[in-house]
């Protein structure tokens, strides 16, 4: 059996051309014309290969590299090997994810799973949909009345999306997912088996059980949202449920109805926004974070993972712990306790036992 590779092998590139890409310096530039086929790790790059290094603890590896060429700051220079060609420039990692997007352009934006470029004979369009021009639908999607789907938009197989749905250009969403009373904007990503739409977990208590609210808003996502596999993002109850532009949202996401989150923020993997709640522009949540409703984070701030944030946080902040709280208080009481615990357990130790005051009388 071969190994398969599910990209396309990108095209063989010289090291003058990644040079002029990056912004990087040839140490020797003899080395110019010299091609790479394709990216890899330091400890798995070949001849063929760019790698990259930025930090001394891996200084070691760099060493022994087999790679063709290697983007390197100053300070690692001297650790390259000298049969590997040196791309000498300020921050590598930027550079080399540069080179990556060119190298893989077919990365960055999910394609058709079916390599379809049409919509497939077994979809269900609806007659009152309208598609523009290059829009690609997989086998068994279903999209409904009124719908409206820019061009260069793939729907994935068996997404469904439901009336009257707004889906702008260059959009992919993914395979199984479902996208129901949602204006979606250009260059949007939807990870597969997410859910966006559906009505929010709204319930008046009473007497007679848990009366159900009418959920009666949208989901509003801006241009160049991404959004992670099976996360779920509920419409508002009256007002709109808003993703800012830019803003990359995790796998395993749950986002509760009437949400703000702004432009550009980051929401990391099994994290939860609860409803109402506002997120700044720029605003970072860690991994398994959880979001009460009504809660308020400022612009720029930065919550720890595993954290619980209840009431407001302010712009710029970087709080951790559960309640959530600023990041310095909350490790100096865990300082705290810990020494406490430690003093604590060093008395017990100390403290002679029943027994032994027993045996002395």
């Amino acid at each position: 059996m071969t190994q398969p590779t599910f990209f396309k092998r990108p095209q063989p590139t010289t090291l003058a051309d990644l040079a002029t890409l990056t912004g990087a310096q040839l140490a020797d530039p003899s080395f110019g014309g010299r091609v790479v086929l394709g990216t890899a790790a330091l400890d798995r790059a070949g001849p063929i290969h760019l790698t990259f290094c930025e930090q001394k603890k891996y200084a070691d590896q760099l060493g022994r590299t087999h790679a063709g060429a290697c983007l390197v700051n100053e300070l690692l220079e001297a650790s390259v090997p000298s049969h590997v060609a040196v791309l000498r420039v300020a921050n590598p990692y930027r550079a080399f994810i540069a080179v990556m997007r060119q190298l893989y352009p077919d990365t960055l934006r999910p394609a058709s799973s079916f390599d379809n470029s049409q919509i497939a004979p077994s979809a269900v369009v609806h007659p009152t949909a309208w598609l523009e021009e290059d829009v690609v639908v997989d086998p068994l999607a279903v999209i409904g009345p009124d719908v409206e789907i820019g061009s260069g938009t793939v729907i994935g197989a068996g997404a469904v999306i439901g009336a009257g749905v707004r889906i702008g250009r260059d959009c992919s969403i993914g395979v199984s997912s479902t996208v129901l009373c949602a204006l979606i904007g250009n260059e949007v990503i939807i990870h597969p088996g997410c859910r966006i739409g559906q009505d929010g977990f709204g319930y008046m208590p009473g007497a007679k059980g848990h009366v159900k609210i009418p959920q009666t808003g949208r989901v509003i996502i801006q241009n160049a949202v991404e959004i992670g596999a099976s996360s779920t993002i509920d419409r508002g109850a009256l007002n709109d449920t808003v993703i800012g532009e830019g803003s990359k949202i995790d796998n395993l996401v749950q986002i509760g109805h009437n949400v703000i989150i702004g432009r550009n923020c980051i929401v990391v993997s099994q994290s939860g926004i609860a409803g109402s709640s506002i997120l700044g522009d720029g605003v970072v949540l860690g991994a398994r974070i959880g979001v009460s409703d009504h809660a308020t984070i400022g612009e720029g701030a930065q919550i720890a993972a595993r954290s619980s944030v209840v009431g407001e946080v302010p712009a710029g902040a970087k709080w951790g712990g559960s309640p959530a709280k600023p990041i310095k208080q909350f490790f100096r009481e865990l300082f705290e306790v810990e020494r406490l615990g430690r003093e604590g357990s060093q008395k017990t130790k100390s403290k002679p036992s029943a027994a032994g005051d027993k045996g002395q009388t």
